[in-house]
């Protein structure tokens, strides 16, 4: 019995988690009978290590997930394979993937490979690419300036140009009026594309995404990106991602609402980029607190308010925090700006800070992918 597999990719901030467990939960309403398990599960991908947000954040959800952390899925296809079937092994029918935030490549990379590879394992249901309002302006006619590099334009309309359907997420943002100015855009820039529209948030769309996804199959056809290209290189070369995980905790024992720590902690590192003349396509932050209490957090941009997807329901003397970060920036900079940032918030809320894990890297970092061996020596 074949196992339906699908990705859904995006730019950094388009919404990609929120969408998976929205999904997950409307085809779990089709597939499911009444008080089974999940028909659906979830494989968070990242570069990093295993301190994910996405990961700890879909865990609250009534969704299983797995992860696949180190490599973009587009170059572990064995990894790939093993962790679908895992899922399919305790029940899911369907698996949906992510692929680290501006990644390009899962049509040729994954989509191509598993349809070459494994033709009789996986029905492979749509690549869906998803892109927010605020990332589109960037391609727009007008090609607004929202402080990113233009480098980052290439890897947008990569994305987008890869899709088997592109949706507009985040609509509950915008009026019906700039909606449809949008939609319009997209159709007329990749005109072979259908195109729909979603707020992953308020859930309006998802039943209609759940259709068309399970009606659907993908194309799986290679297609010519440019990612071989130094345009793609110089795109990549832009970001830096950083994961750290910390323990916090007030010094005198005492319970503090740390809804406040996290927003000062966030601003601060909003206020350090600024300073740096740098900027954070997508910077989220999760803590847990007992039960289903947690908070999660994150900013699209040193220009945009906070969001928070939830806060804290009662106070604590200590919390286990992750924060990750994908920043156009350099890594020892960005890494020099949160660790000024955990300085301010320890000196204003009288906490001691215990890092668990952290690691910051850029895509053109020597050293990052040298397996501990000696990068540069003197003979």
């Amino acid at each position: 019995m074949s196992t339906k597999y699908m990705i859904v990719s995006g730019f950094l901030g388009s919404g990609k988690t929120t969408t998976m467990i929205a999904l997950a939960r409307a085809v779990n309403a089709r597939m499911q009978g009444e008080g089974e398990p999940s028909k659906v599960a979830i494989i968070a991908n990242d570069l990093g290590a295993k301190n994910l947000v996405d990961a700890d954040y879909t865990r609250t959800a009534d969704v299983p997930i797995d992860e696949i952390a180190g490599d973009c899925i587009c170059y572990v296809t064995e990894d790939l394979v093993y962790h679908i079937n895992r899922l399919a092994d305790a029940g899911a029918d369907l698996v949906v993937s992510d692929i680290p935030g501006c990644g390009v490549g899962a049509l040729n990379h994954v989509y191509v490979v598993l349809k070459e590879q494994y033709p009789d394992r996986f029905d492979l249901l749509p690549l869906v690419c998803l892109v927010d309002p605020i990332r589109l302006r960037m391609i727009l006619p007008q090609k607004e300036d929202i402080n990113l590099p233009e480098e980052m334009r290439f890897l947008l309309n990569a994305q987008l140009a890869e899709a088997d359907l592109i949706v507009l997420n985040k609509c509950d943002l915008i009026d019906d009026e700039e909606r449809e100015a949008d939609l319009a855009f997209i159709r007329a820039a990749y005109p072979d594309i259908p195109v729909m529209w979603i707020s992953a948030r308020t859930g309006e769309g998802i039943n209609e995404l759940a259709d068309y996804v399970l009606a659907h199959e993908a194309a799986a056809k290679p297609r010519d990106l440019g990612t071989d290209t130094e345009e793609f290189d110089a795109a990549e070369a832009q970001m830096c991602w950083y994961n750290r995980r910390f323990f916090a905790e007030e010094r005198t024992g005492a319970d503090i609402d740390f809804n406040v720590v996290v927003e000062d902690f966030m601003e601060a590192i909003r206020d350090g980029l600024i300073e740096a003349r740098r900027n954070v396509p997508h910077l989220k932050l999760f803590a847990a607190g007992v039960g289903e209490d947690f908070v999660k957090c994150s900013i699209v941009g040193v220009d945009y308010d906070l969001e928070f997807e939830r806060k804290l329901q009662q106070d604590y003397s200590g919390i286990a925090i992750v924060v990750n970060a994908r920043a156009t920036c350099e890594s020892d900079t960005f890494g020099d700006i949160v660790e000024d940032a955990m300085d301010a918030i320890k000196a204003k809320h009288n906490l001691k800070c215990r890092v668990i894990f952290t690691e910051c890297f850029g895509f053109a970092d020597e050293g990052r992918r040298n397996g501990g061996r000696a990068s540069r020596y003197s003979a």
